[in-house]
């Protein structure tokens, strides 16, 4: 008895570890059966310079990663361990400066579209919303000048297919 005992945990064991290993082999948010993923992807981006054209990314939902935001006026360039892809985006930006604090604040929303991946994300295609804000303490008051302290982020939403 004690002996099919035995056999019975080494056998579930052996299960266990193969169950764990077909698991590990699957990239998150993928299954065998299809090779297509949609979802959500929502982005969080970050910068503390406004003079710098990159900032920082995070990705997560079907792309769960950390990387570049190369910045453009019309459209970014976010670039990931595993591949890169474009973002076409557009909306309005309003900008107000308290002449007493020196406070500008930057208020903004829109909409994006993903295309142009590479790697593994060669393809991504997307579209979704974005609301900017910034807060930053104006240089001598002006909107000309770098601010001496600048906070941007950004924060984007919506349904990815890789």
């Amino acid at each position: 008895m004690k002996r099919i005992t035995s056999f019975a945990a080494a056998a579930a064991s052996v299960v266990a570890a193969i169950a764990a290993a077909v698991w590990l082999a699957v990239p998150a948010g993928a299954s065998p059966a299809s090779p297509a993923v949609s979802g959500t992807e929502k982005f969080q981006i970050m910068s503390t310079s406004a003079t710098s054209s990159t900032s920082s990314v995070i990705a997560r939902g079907v792309v769960t990663a950390g990387g570049v935001d190369h910045s453009g006026s019309k459209v970014d360039t976010l670039v990931f361990p595993k591949g890169s892809f474009k973002v076409a985006h557009t909306g309005p930006a309003t900008q107000t400066l308290n002449p007493k604090t020196c406070l500008l604040t930057v208020t903004g929303n829109g909409t994006y579209k993903i295309s142009g991946g590479t790697g593994a994300y060669a393809t991504i295609t997307g579209s979704g919303t974005y609301t900017l804000s910034i807060l930053a303490i104006g240089g001598k008051c002006s909107t000309t000048m770098p601010p001496t302290t600048f906070q941007q982020i950004i924060k984007a939403s919506g349904p990815v297919s890789l």
